[in-house]
């Protein structure tokens, strides 16, 4: 069970052609987007339903069905927005940008199609600031396609008027969160509002507003023209099509890779990375899904297949696929502990369940690193990642709280044993 060649949608993901246009075009990007528009709106959307495709940005939500949301017409004047989330700032995901940097033109035409789709007047791409290369190929790729008419006035001949722009963030992480992104595209801080309204109803500047993930954007021409049902005949059911995995951490070789949905671990591990690095049996845990999902250890992971449904049974999720090796050499108390960091360092500090807990967190969790606390302070940490988790504007505070959660759930044995450690010590010491 492993991708063809010929079932490739990003055949440039590693850059050893061109970027630009002509060479987009000898790989098959534009090739008459004018027919694929021509299909009608409606009709687009119900392929992109019918392909099963689920967002590529770790929520996994029907895209199709997104769309859908949006209002067919405007009853009041306002016009529709396409908004494209380029910010990427989960420690561990990297695929959107090699989208950008090698494939760009993938992106603008699926932002023209899917726009055409939402009835959309323009698609925003906000992208973030720490990604200067990838923002300069993605805007040199934008002035040719407007330079050939892909875009613009007239986009593809098809009659239909479609702007693309680009806007650069100021690299904060909680500018991800699609809420959070339009404030922050509005020139306003990046906070999440809260919900209803939804984007679709009142989005970007008060109007109906999709916001969609890099990657999910991307593979929806290929998906009109080969078909849906070519799309939707890779993984299993309601896991459908191709994804961009990023492994990093422990390997021999780390990657990004395209490859079919609901491979098995092992297979994808041992077929693009070659294997553990020091063998199998040096594995400890793996984060399948980007820093904000819970670990899972190595014993349960082996033979999971890597999808949205497989690794939500195991008590995580597959998020971005930006799976993180871990092996026997890690601390894994020191790396939950640095993640947690990250989370009270990036935490916009709009509800306070988040802005109190997350450093709450971390502090614990440092001293956890040492041992230097009691045995049911473990029990306190897990009750108080209940009071965060589910408990804020946006998932931040869930982002904060599974990692956590999942270290209680799986290594337990291993806090209590560097604070039985550490009480020991310093009771041989006072003797």
């Amino acid at each position: 069970m492993s991708l063809a060649d010929k079932d490739r949608i990003f055949t440039n993901l590693y850059g050893f052609q061109s970027a630009g246009l002509k060479a987009a075009q000898a790989r098959g990007d534009w090739d008459d987007t004018k027919a694929l528009l021509a299909k009608g709106q409606d009709a687009i959307i119900e392929d992109v339903k019918a392909s099963g495709l689920r967002g590529r940005g770790g929520a996994g939500f029907p895209t199709g069905m997104k769309w859908s949301f949006m209002p067919k017409e405007s009853k009041d004047g306002r016009p529709s927005f396409l908004v494209i989330n380029a910010d990427e700032s989960e420690p561990g995901s990297c695929k959107d940008r090699e989208i950008m940097r090698h494939d760009p033109h993938k992106l603008i035409e699926g932002a023209l199609v899917a726009g055409f789709a939402m009835r959309a007047r323009a698609a925003y791409i906000y992208i973030r600031g720490e990604y200067i290369r990838e923002a300069e190929a993605l805007q040199a790729a934008i002035d040719e396609a407007y330079d050939a008419g892909l875009i613009g006035k007239n986009a593809c001949g098809s009659g239909y008027d479609y702007d693309v722009f680009l806007h650069r963030g100021a690299g904060a992480y909680i500018c991800g969160e699609e809420t959070a992104l339009i404030e922050s595209l509005e020139g306003k801080k990046g906070q999440p509002r809260l919900k209803p309204p939804f984007p679709a109803g009142a989005g970007l500047y008060g109007c109906p507003t999709t916001v969609n993930n890099v990657e999910s954007i991307a593979v929806v021409p290929t998906i009109l023209r080969r078909g849906p049902a070519w799309f939707d005949g890779f993984g299993r059911e309601k896991n459908s099509g191709t994804k961009l995995f990023q492994i990093s951490g422990h390997v021999e070789k780390p990657c990004v890779v395209e490859e079919e949905m609901s491979i098995p671990f092992r297979e994808l591990i041992e077929r693009h990375c070659g294997g553990i690095r020091g063998g199998w049996d040096n594995l400890l845990a793996v984060i399948p899904g980007g820093s904000s999902v819970p670990l899972v250890p190595a014993e349960q992971i082996m033979d999971a297949p890597m999808d949205f449904d497989g690794l939500k049974e195991l008590g995580s999720g597959l998020g971005t696929a930006a799976v993180i090796v871990m092996d026997k050499s890690t601390d894994i108390v020191r790396a939950i502990s640095r993640i947690s960091y990250f989370y009270k360092h990036e935490s916009c500090g709009q509800c306070t369940p988040c802005r109190e807990g997350t450093g709450w967190m971390w502090r614990v969790m440092k001293r956890l690193e040492t041992g230097d606390a009691d045995i049911d302070e473990i029990d306190m940490l897990h009750t108080v990642t209940k009071q965060v988790e589910g408990h804020t504007i946006c998932a931040l505070g869930d982002a904060a709280a599974w990692p956590i959660q999942g270290l209680i759930r799986h290594f337990r044995p291993e806090l209590e044993r560097r604070i039985t450690e550490r009480a020991d010590a310093m009771q041989e010491a006072a003797e």
